[in-house]
């Protein structure tokens, strides 16, 4: 049985945002982080990462610049936003409100009759 979890949806963009949240970063190094932080649970495919990087980027959430990755390529490094530092936080406490509400949803004795 694998070990790897599946995103639910809406969850990409949070994982993203903390991937940025230390700082700078080229955009295969916000898959490379995502992978590390999950302990390698969560593999972001390509073809869903730069999308949602160019929406995070649309919506004022992280900002991009041009620069030099480890193996001297050109690359496009992202980096939170006053708005996104603001977004991550919210949406961090949020998810963890509905983790403590799930977690006590699931833990309840069923109730028969």
């Amino acid at each position: 049985m694998s070990e790897q979890a599946d995103l639910l949806l809406g969850t990409l963009d949070l994982l993203i945002l903390k991937a940025v949240s230390p700082g700078s970063v080229h955009g295969y190094g916000v898959l490379l982080r995502i992978e590390e932080i999950s302990g390698g649970k969560l593999q972001i495919q390509q073809g869903a990462l730069y999308p949602a990087l160019y929406r995070l980027e649309h919506q004022g959430l992280i900002e991009s610049e041009w620069g030099r990755s480890d193996n001297n390529r050109r690359a496009k490094f992202y980096h939170l936003t006053g708005a996104g530092q603001t977004r991550f936080g919210e949406d961090e406490a949020g998810w963890h409100r509905l983790i403590g509400a799930m977690s006590s949803a699931l833990s309840a004795a069923s109730g028969g009759s």
